[in-house]
């Protein structure tokens, strides 16, 4: 798993294959097979890694339910954004590992001691979840994990395409969609917050 997450940093998602893994080891390609049946087998060992080592920097929970969405969605943003393709990595990956199923207990728990149903609280973990994998998703195409913005998603290069006369509203918001990812993120996350406290009366 190590040296699979060691090509993702340096080759992205695309570039993370047995081979290359078995090479990364000093071993023969077909060595692999008999652990991962194929690429996806591996890609889900990869991402359960990733959440295991993030699990084990979870703290106390703090007593607002408000303040577990918040911390959930930042600490888990904040790990992925560690990785080259980390949120690529772990969406709509399969992820068996018990040693997720405590945190993920302590996170229901707090939310029905908060007052909603565990139908509730499923929907609201889910939905704050596909936020922020979506948002880190879009986030990793225009930066690398070291800050540095890809040329294509260039600010300056978008306002230059967009024709202001034509279409004013679009070419005023090159900040808003290229730019400014963390304040972007919490006004988004507030907004979701705000949305699941008016829809379960909490």
């Amino acid at each position: 798993m190590r040296a699979g997450l060691k090509l993702l940093q340096e080759f992205g998602l695309e570039g993370v294959t047995l081979r290359a893994i078995a090479a990364e080891l000093g071993v023969q390609a077909p060595t692999l097979y008999w652990r991962f049946n194929n690429k996806q087998d591996l890609v889900d060992e990869m991402a359960t890694q990733v959440l295991v080592d993030w699990v084990g920097t979870v703290g106390e929970l703090p007593p607002r339910w408000q303040d577990l969405l918040a911390g959930f969605a930042r600490s888990l943003r904040h790990a992925l954004r560690g990785y080259r393709d980390g949120a690529r990595l772990v969406a709509g990956s399969f992820t068996a590992d018990s040693a997720l199923h405590a945190p993920m207990e302590r996170f229901l728990a707090h939310l029905v001691a908060s007052g909603f149903t565990l139908d509730e609280a499923v929907q609201t973990f889910s939905t704050v979840y596909a936020y922020l994998i979506g948002f880190t998703i879009e986030e990793e195409a225009v930066f690398t994990p070291q800050g540095t913005r890809h040329e294509k998603y260039s600010v300056a290069a978008r306002d230059a395409r967009i024709d202001a006369t034509l279409h004013p509203l679009a070419h005023r918001i090159s900040g808003q969609v290229f730019d400014a990812y963390d304040e972007r993120f919490e006004r988004g996350l507030a907004m979701v917050i705000a949305g699941i406290s008016a829809l379960c009366s909490k």
